[in-house]
């Protein structure tokens, strides 16, 4: 089931949303009697006083210095996106398109600057989200997940992200907004988000992750984000490092040994070329082997040989047989990755 906001209402939360912002150098706010229940701001159409403001402004500033803190910038190497820290251990969760895949070396920089190297786990090809491991040990800044999946339509929410890359001097970028658009694989809000976002995270306005920038387009209708609904789902086998289902947002890597090939009368193939830095030679594979076996199975032809390789994962360890000068020799590979 999907829900979206009156068409009419996406102005009125517009410049609701920039009167919140404005209402920031206002006095002290006064919120609803009932912490524990939902905001009465939520309940509005818009807000009605600057009393509704004055509460929208109060409940963001005591959320923001513990959730920016867990903020973080993600090099890719050749570009950048954004991420939050989940547990004190150093679990990340951004975009599957920004993890890049399972198992991709990547550095987590903090919102003062400091660096970490870490390591993509699992990711969900389908619907963008990813998991990544801090590989230090240590304590880490981390916010809460809205395990109970309580945010509803209409609801006020503020992103952060590290818009267009890293900026130490500038921080971590702040949207506030509302929910305008709800569906089990995607929420939409009106925050405004940009290049560098992607990855990063969405509140509600207790400060509890809700969920994770997606689509990051040029009006706000491109804009979108992964529920963490969907986190939880798969929160297993992504710590597991599994790369889940089909998707446009990530591609199964395709293991690659790195060698052209020919048949051979006798049988087997015969190695025409390989490759530089590739998997085949790393392990010594040279131009004229005849490769008769690969993990004890006779190799027929060189159609098969290459479908067999595609079939194992990047990172599999196989043992060739190879013929060379008239001797029998054994090569152990470790696949690399196409």
């Amino acid at each position: 089931m999907t829900q979206v906001l009156p068409r009419d209402c996406w102005r009125r939360v517009g410049t609701s949303a920039a009167l919140a912002l404005i209402a920031l150098s206002l006095g002290s706010p006064i919120l609803a009697a009932d912490e524990e229940a939902r905001p009465l701001y939520n309940l509005k159409e818009a807000p009605e006083s600057i009393r509704d403001l004055l509460a929208i402004q109060k409940a963001l500033q005591r959320s923001l210095p513990r959730t920016r803190k867990a903020t973080v910038s993600i090099d890719m190497g050749g570009g950048s996106g954004s991420g939050v820290i989940v547990s004190k251990e150093g679990i990340v969760l951004t975009a599957a398109h920004v993890s890049g895949g399972v198992g991709k070396k990547l550095t987590v920089i903090m919102e003062d600057g400091t660096k970490h190297k870490a390591t993509s786990l699992g990711l969900v090809a389908e619907t963008d989200a990813a998991m990544l491991k801090i590989e230090e040990e240590g304590s880490y800044p981390y916010v809460e997940i809205d395990k109970e999946d309580t945010a509803l339509m209409g609801d006020w929410v503020f992103a952060l992200g590290h818009s267009g890359g890293f900026n130490k001097e500038r921080g971590v970028g702040v949207r506030i907004g509302r929910m305008v658009r709800w569906a089990d694989q995607t929420i939409q809000t009106d925050c405004n988000l940009i290049g560098g976002d992607s990855g990063g995270p969405l509140f509600d306005l207790k400060g509890r992750l809700i969920g994770i920038h997606s689509r990051v387009g040029a009006s706000l209708e491109q804009n979108m984000h992964v529920p963490i609904r969907v986190f939880l789902r798969h929160w297993e086998k992504m710590e597991a490092s599994e790369f889940i289902g089909e998707g446009p947002f990530a591609k199964k890597p395709v293991a690659f040994l790195g060698v052209g090939t020919e048949d051979r009368e006798e049988g087997g193939v015969e190695v025409k070329v390989v490759g530089k830095e590739t998997a085949a030679e790393e392990a010594g594979v040279k131009v004229g082997d005849a490769i008769l076996e690969i993990d004890g199975k006779e190799v027929e032809s060189k159609e098969e040989f290459s479908a067999g390789i595609k079939e194992l994962k990047p990172g599999t360890k196989v043992k060739l047989k190879i013929l060379r000068d008239d001797e029998e020799i054994e090569i152990e590979v470790e696949l690399g990755e196409k």
